[in-house]
């Protein structure tokens, strides 16, 4: 294949993929296998990893699909907003107004009906539970992207929003020029569960529901992380002044046409009798969708009513909100057990008489720590009150104190591990109770060979349940036990034949060949997640660099924060951690990540670089770049920061700093100025600040 034909080859899997995507995850009607679309991108990823000058940063390849396993673990929380952009919305951003009643539906729709001298109908739809979003197409491309902010104003997520796999980055058809589409930004049941037992696995408490879930990543830092976490959106409203359609669900029909994410579950509707159908049948309906819902909105469908009706001061007069009551049933409490995680924390968990709720029945409910206990003034043999929601996880919420037994006594929060009998310590500024026991209690101990052994560590050929086998034969005590396993102490125990035997021997001999970076996710340093173990392994390279490193230097890493940095430091200076990774570096296994990419040069040899914006390149790709020539990347702007790397729309706070501080900025030409093969360019220092 000549040169141009690579090109053109280029670009005609790049359609094949966006069309087939969009079919798949805007229409719902895939019309190529899973198997033939992987075979499709595995060919995009090779010609433009063996042609970079066609690569693009709006490829399907740099595109994650929320069946993509995410990296989870980091604390979305604390990542939120450093470097977002507030602008100003074209169209004031309202809310709107919410009703639990029937009956002033009923008013909303007279008051329409009063108001408006002509006829008009309803077009009644889904009200979804995540956070709004602002999207903003210009000649059929992604440009903006804000959330809602305070209405006036709100953060330019635009390169957070471009990771989300169902949202166009480029439409098709007859759309205008330029157009704003309003939507939610949802994360998925099946990503909301994920990324909880991801968060529990590493020691952090869990999302309470999908919705602040998704606004919690929808504000991470690092976009490639955004596309990690699974979020999906949906699009329901076109300001009337960006389009000229006459009804709203004409323009939502158009908008599903140019390949935007339009919600199908809509109806319209021409009086009460239909609206209320509508609410009864998604009442009982919505607990098949994958994704939460938490009622209905009515809208007046027709533009003219629409703009004749206005606005109050906080929401429109043409649309209202029907809430759907929250599922709630009152059962017993009949116990409360206290379970041990990985990490050595102590969680209460409540046992129920099992009580249907939200299709499914419930049994057992998460009690969070001994706060919540104290708060809702919980005991053994009350009836409480259990909810589900917009929650996946079912939550106690209260107690029915006419039905609380007599001489029922406030529980008591247990002193010592309910697993290894040690005292329990609780850190200041923690809520949760910890065993310090690590390396004699029972269930950390295999919890954190269980997490060893997990497809996103070493991917042994083995569970939990092998696990407790090894335990009690006395085989395995630390991960690197594993290796000290030879086939005659596997037919030695029960179940196990010559077959079994050497399938896990020879999954565990290919762990040697796993890359350092998910070694070091699979050490279950607390706090340490996927994403978090990859940062810290391309940043120090190798685990001694990272052992040697203070918390200031772990702090430089892009995502690494002071309750991580003081996680690492302190695992990395444990006498018994460092023996384990001793041994596991006697197994064989990959400890550096050095030689994995042959290194280019040493031009940026001792500089720290920090990168902002949007480049010619993923920044994934210019982080490997910059460590392929010698330097190291931070996350954050410091004195120690060599230059800032600024690509197109870069972090106001950053270029703030770098002011402050008087360290240079470079542009990407600038920076690729350096780099060996390049034109001669001026002194780092003296280039010209942005």
């Amino acid at each position: 294949m000549g040169y141009s034909g690579v090109k053109q080859r280029i670009e005609e899997l790049r359609a094949v993929l966006r069309e087939n995507s969009r079919k798949y995850y805007v229409d719902n009607a895939p019309t190529m296998s899973d198997q033939e679309y992987d075979f499709l991108m595995h060919e995009l990823e090779a010609l433009e990893a063996q042609y970079p000058e066609f690569q693009s940063p709006d490829s399907p390849t740099q595109r994650v699909g929320s069946d993509i396993d995410a990296p989870f673990g980091e604390n979305a929380e604390l990542q939120t907003g450093a470097d977002f952009v507030k602008r100003a919305h074209r169209y004031p951003m309202l809310s709107l107004g919410n009703t639990y009643s029937i009956a002033e539906v009923e008013e909303f729709a007279a008051r329409a009906d009063k108001s408006l001298d002509f006829p008009f109908t309803y077009c009644c739809e889904l009200k979804f539970d995540g956070t709004a979003i602002c999207l903003t197409y210009r000649d059929g491309k992604l440009v903006q992207a804000l959330t809602r902010g305070d209405g006036v104003q709100g953060d330019d997520v635009t390169e957070n929003v471009k990771r989300i796999s169902n949202i166009p980055q480029s439409l098709h058809g007859d759309y205008p020029s330029e157009f704003e589409i309003r939507g939610e930004i949802l994360m998925p049941f099946a990503s909301f569960e994920a990324l909880n037992k991801e968060r529990e696995d590493i020691g952090e408490a869990p999302f309470a529901n999908p919705r602040n879930a998704a606004s919690g990543s929808l504000k991470l830092g690092n976009p490639e992380e955004v596309g990690r976490r699974g979020l999906w959106c949906t699009l329901y409203h076109i300001p009337a002044q960006s389009v000229p359609f006459d009804t709203h669900d004409e323009a939502l029909a158009k908008a599903a046409s140019w390949g935007l994410p339009v919600s199908e579950h809509r109806r319209l509707c021409k009086d009460m009798d239909e609206i209320r159908r509508f609410i009864d049948h998604w009442d009982k309906a919505r607990r098949d969708l994958p994704f939460a819902t938490d009622g209905i909105v009515i809208k007046i469908n027709e533009l003219q009513a629409q703009r004749a009706l206005g606005y109050t001061a906080k929401s429109p007069r043409w649309a209202v909100a029907y809430k759907f009551k929250a599922e709630q049933a009152c059962t017993p409490l009949l116990s409360i057990d206290y379970q041990v995680g990985r990490t050595g924390a102590v969680t209460p968990v409540a046992n129920l008489e099992p009580v249907q709720l939200g299709g499914t029945t419930v049994k057992r409910a998460t009690l969070v720590n001994e706060d919540q206990i104290a708060s809702l003034d919980i005991r053994v043999g009350d009836s409480v009150y259990v909810e589900k929601g917009g929650e996946i996880i079912p939550k106690i919420t209260g107690v029915n104190l006419d039905l609380r037994p007599a001489g029922a006594v406030p529980p008591e929060f247990p002193k010592l591990c309910p697993d290894c009998g040690t005292p329990l310590v609780k850190q200041e500024g923690e809520a949760k109770w910890f065993c310090p026991n690590r390396d004699g209690c029972p269930t950390q101990i295999k919890g954190r060979i269980i997490h060893f052994i997990g497809r996103k560590a070493m991917n042994v050929l083995a569970g939990d349940a092998t696990v407790d086998q090894f335990y009690a034969a006395g085989l395995v005590r630390t991960p690197s036990d594993l290796y000290r396993i030879n086939k005659y102490q596997l037919l030695s125990l029960e179940g196990w034949q010559e077959k079994s035997a050497q399938r896990f021997l020879d999954s565990l001999a290919q762990t040697r060949d796993v890359p350092f970076e998910r070694v070091l996710f699979a050490l279950g340093i607390r706090f340490v997640g996927e994403s978090t173990a990859r940062d810290i392994a391309r940043h120090f390279v190798d685990i001694d660099t990272i052992a040697a490193a203070d918390k200031e230097q772990l702090l430089e890493v892009a995502e690494v924060g002071e309750v991580i940095a003081g996680s690492v430091y302190d695992y990395m200076h444990n006498p018994a951690s460092l023996e384990e990774i001793a041994r596991l570096k006697a197994a064989g296994l990959q400890f550096s990540a050095a030689g994995t990419a042959e290194a280019a040069s040493d031009t940026l040899a001792g500089k720290t670089i920090v990168i902002s914006g949007n480049f010619s390149i993923s920044r994934d790709d210019m982080k490997e770049l910059i460590i392929a020539n010698g330097g190291k990347c931070a996350g954050s702007v410091s004195g120690s920061t060599s230059f800032l790397l600024a690509g197109s729309k870069p972090g106001p706070e950053k270029l703030r700093k770098c002011s402050q501080l008087g360290i240079p900025v470079l542009s990407e030409a600038e920076f690729r100025a350096l780099l060996p093969g390049a034109p001669q360019k001026e002194e780092v220092e003296e280039l010209t600040l942005f």
